[in-house]
């Protein structure tokens, strides 16, 4: 089974998560803690470039980090969506929601 590994890099108004491997249900605890709790007091970008899979789980995280960040009043950006992780979250109809990004100085 593929595992997830996290880098995780601050900016100025922003923390970043540079996500490499499978996102499912078997290792999305880790990331799934550390997303909220910091969407509570930053804005938080997933970079998703690395990401060969996504599963149901990993994508209902992004919508719960996505309802938590709106909670809060910061924002969730996915940036540089792998082509696996575009048509997943293409999928659902509502990618049209998350704020997708290409580049951390796109982050408001």
């Amino acid at each position: 089974m593929e595992q997830l590994s996290i880098v995780e890099k601050r900016g100025a108004n922003y923390i970043l998560f540079e996500l490499t491997g499978s996102c499912n249900s078997y290792n999305i605890d880790e990331l799934q803690n550390r997303v909220f709790e910091e969407i509570k007091t930053s804005n938080v970008v997933l970079d998703l470039s690395q990401i060969s899979h996504i599963d149901s789980t990993g994508v209902g995280m992004l919508f719960a980090a996505f309802n938590d960040s709106l909670e809060s009043g910061k924002k969730l950006y996915l940036m540089n969506m792998s082509f696996n992780a575009m048509n997943t979250v293409k999928e659902t109809g509502f990618l049209e929601a998350f704020n997708v990004i290409q580049s951390v100085t796109e982050v408001q």
